[in-house]
This record gives structure tokens, sequence and C-alpha cells, in this order.
């Protein structure tokens, strides 16, 4: 193992993608933390494989605020940036690259030197908590004695007690967040016209209740128009209102967001079970000022008050009369509300803050330990 020391600021970063949010929800969430992070003086390098074709749907220019490496998705491109881990004081595997998993993993707690802070970051924690359930073989549950911690883009209480239950060190929720200078108030665009839409990927776990809060809100609204963003709906059978966008840029998505009367967020599977896990879209929705209905999760009240800040839906017969009772007056008050409050409480500066102090902390802790 590398003992090499530096300066307890250098971040080797192995994820699914900062340069396309093609097929990878996590793009957003990526972006505001790690922009946080080199604003507190770290040096952060971002390893993603050339896979998915997300290299081929990029959506923004690799940003100044981290080191974009591009590998092959080949045994030697993965090797050539698992070399490059021991040059880090913080070494991080995010969950759902969607190649070489396991090796990655296994990877950088091999090759990280002494003193470095290894980490994982859970940015699908329910879902992986379930794999490691039915796996007693899963990667993580074989790594988490070695790991300093895991870090979580939502889940609160249950997937905190169930990671120290697996045997965690820390597990620290680091909630998604809003981005002012992406996500903010813009004019209306005439292609995102309608009076409800929904932007989410097409996935198993998520498609029934995207049937139950969209499409049959849209079925019960004949008169009304909806709108649906996002890959792998274009072969979805769906009522004659709706329509289709495909895959929706980032730079897209404030106009997306401004545009509706309202927009809607509808969790996966995992995610509404286990609750406290707002979705990226949560906040971008919520910073472009939208008025939004989400479907029914506890925590809620975390991130925006119910009725005031946000309309909560338990079924699509909720959303069709949320959209109903709605006047444009209502709707701008609440999505104002919204915008006041995220912009108070949770911003990815303070998340920032947030991941910093831990890192300051954890750094410090693994020298003396070594």
């Amino acid at each position: 193992m590398n003992t090499s020391s530096s300066s307890g600021r250098r971040i080797a970063f192995y994820g699914s993608s900062l340069v396309s949010s093609y097929w990878n929800g996590a793009a957003t969430y990526y972006r505001g933390i790690l922009r946080a992070l080199a604003g507190h003086g770290y040096d952060i390098t971002f390893y993603e494989p050339d896979a998915f074709d997300r290299q081929q749907h990029r959506d923004i220019d690799p940003p100044a605020y981290a080191e974009s490496v591009v590998y092959p998705a080949t045994t030697e491109g993965l090797r050539s940036v698992l070399a490059r881990a021991g040059e880090a004081d913080i070494v991080v595997k995010a969950s759902g690259v969607g190649v070489f998993d396991r090796e990655l993993l296994e990877g950088i707690l091999d090759a990280g030197h002494d003193h470095a802070l290894k980490i994982f970051w859970d940015v699908d924690a329910a879902a992986t908590l379930d794999e490691m359930r039915a796996d007693p073989g899963h990667p993580v549950l074989g790594a988490l004695d070695e790991l300093d911690m895991v870090l979580t883009y939502g889940g609160g209480p249950p997937v905190v007690d169930a990671y120290l239950g697996f045997g965690a060190r820390q597990c620290i929720p680091v909630y998604n967040a809003l981005d002012p200078q992406t996500h903010h108030p813009v004019a209306p665009d005439e292609r995102f016209a309608c009076d409800l839409a929904f932007l989410g990927n097409r996935l198993p776990d998520r498609e029934a209740r995207v049937e139950e809060f969209f499409l049959r809100a849209a079925a019960s609204l004949p008169d009304r128009r909806f709108l649906i963003g996002g890959n792998g709906w274009e072969t979805k059978a769906m009522p004659a209102n709706v329509r289709h966008r495909g895959h929706v840029y980032t730079a897209e998505h404030n106009a997306f967001n401004c545009t509706p009367a309202a927009v809607l967020n509808v969790a996966r599977d995992s995610m509404a079970h286990i609750g406290f896990s707002p979705a990226t879209r949560v906040f971008e929705a919520a910073g472009a000022a939208a008025c939004l209905i989400t479907d029914a999760w506890e925590g809620i009240e975390q991130f925006l008050a119910p009725d005031t800040e946000v309309l909560v839906a338990r079924d699509g017969q909720d959303v069709a009369e949320h959209l109903r009772s709605l006047t444009p007056e209502r709707a701008g008050t609440i999505g104002q509300a919204a915008l006041a409050r995220v912009l108070a409480e949770h911003t990815y500066e303070l998340r920032g803050h947030q991941v910093d102090a831990l890192f300051r902390q954890n750094v410090a802790r693994a020298r003396e330990a070594a």
C-alpha cells in the first residue's frame, strides 16, 4: 500500500459521470457537491468510465472545479485510474458507476495510501442495502471494515441504522440540494407548456409509481396537458393528453420546471419506502420557483413544508385534485415559498460546509491512527 503523505486536500473520486447526466441521475448531485468542495480548497479529480453512451451525450464541458478523467471501460483502463488512487488524501468510490463497481471499491482500498480517508458514497442507499441483505458476498459488505465512512445522498435514520448494523464505522447522509448558479427561475419556454410535467428516466422500480401518480392523473383529466421527460418512455403506452419529450439536458431543466403550471416528483419504490430521500429534481424545481407536487414519503417536512412550500399526494387521485384546485396565484405563492426555503437551508454551499468538516475531522483521525 502506498504510504506517501500530502496536504490532506486531494480527492480522487470514482463515479458514474460528472460531465453527462445521460442515464446518470447523480450528475447534478456530484456537480453541486464537488463545486462546493472546490470552494473549500480541495483539488479534485473525477474518474469516470466511457460507458452507456454518456460521453456522446455530455451536457457540460469539463468543469474548472475538478479535473475530469474519462477512462476506457476496460480492465486496462480500470488499472490506469486505480494506479492514481495513491496520490490522493481522500479516495471516494460512488455507487452505481455501472462498470467495474466491485473492482473499483476493492481497488481504492488496495491502492489508497495508509493515511488516506477511504469513503463509499452511496447515491442509491435503499437499493444498495436491499442488495446487501440478499447477498452475503456483496462487495460493500466486504469493504465496510476497511472504509472510514459511508456517505449517502438520502435515507435518514433508517439508512444510517442499517449501515451501522452491517458494520459501517460511520454513516452520514449528505442530502441533495440546490446549486443556485445552475438552477434558478427563467422565462417560460413553450416547448414545455403544460399543466403537469414529470422528469425522470424509466426504471423498473419507478415505473409503477409513475403509472399511478402521473399517468392515472392524466387519464382522469383528459382536458389537461401533461408532459413527461426522460429516457425510456418512448415505448410506453400513455393517454392521448401526454407528450413525451425524451432526454432533457441540464441546461433545459430550468425552463422545464418554470413553464408548467406544476411539476411532479415521483420517488423510486425503495426511496419512497425508506423516506428521507428527496431526489435532485425536488431542489431543482424549488430552485426554479416551480409549484411542486410530490408523492408522499416520510421526512418531507425536513425539506419543504406541505401545503405551503410543496403539495403532497398519496396517489394519482390526489394529484388530479391538486391540479383541479390549483390557481396560478397559489402555484406562484408555493413556488416562491419553496425557493426561499431551499436558498436558506438546502444549498450545495451548505452541504459543502458539512462535508468539509467531516473530511477535516476524519483526515486528522486517519493520520493519527496510521
